[in-house]
């Protein structure tokens, strides 16, 4: 079987899943209905899915294909898809997932927190590194290594760190 084969099949199943589950049963009847399961194997598939594209396909992909460059139709393309999911993806931590997390922590846990989230930014890799793993064990110790060698080709060539954002 060909990558594309083999990817397409994969995306297909993904996308069978995500089909079942957009008219997933709300309330009791969600947990009567395996939910719980149907959405753990979609976590599974799609993991294993995202794992083998990082580590495999992408690494190909930008060896054999050239970017696109700035004034070029792909790369404004590619920044309008990126500026798209940043804006939803910060949409979905804000309006639900904090408003939660704001009930399940104390003041002083937020606090802290804060505190240690501040700390990691300045200690936090300066470029993306897809093939680390995204647990927060492997973050912590290999996106500090990754860290490291950024830092170290950032001062190499010359790239600044952009200011930090306003405190409030």
């Amino acid at each position: 079987m060909d990558a594309f084969t083999f990817l397409r099949n994969d995306h297909e199943s993904v996308l069978g899943m995500c089909e079942v589950l957009d008219g997933a049963p709300q309330g009791k009847g969600a947990q009567l209905s395996g939910l719980r399961t149907m959405v753990t194997d979609l976590v599974v598939a799609e993991s294993r899915h995202e794992a083998i594209e990082q580590q495999f396909f992408w690494p190909l992909v930008r060896e054999r294909l050239e970017d696109g460059n700035p004034g070029e139709p792909e790369y404004h393309g590619a920044l309008v898809a990126f500026i798209e999911a940043g804006r939803k993806h910060i949409a979905y931590e804000q309006n639900v997932v904090w408003p939660r997390m704001a009930a399940a922590l104390s003041e002083s846990e937020l606090q802290d927190l804060g505190a240690t989230l501040a700390r990691a930014r300045q200690k936090a890799p300066t470029r993306p590194h897809p093939d680390t793993p995204s647990g927060p064990g492997a973050q912590k110790t290999m996106g500090a290594a990754a860290a490291e060698l950024d830092k170290l080709r950032d001062a190499v060539t010359g790239r600044s760190d952009p200011p930090d954002p306003p405190t409030s």
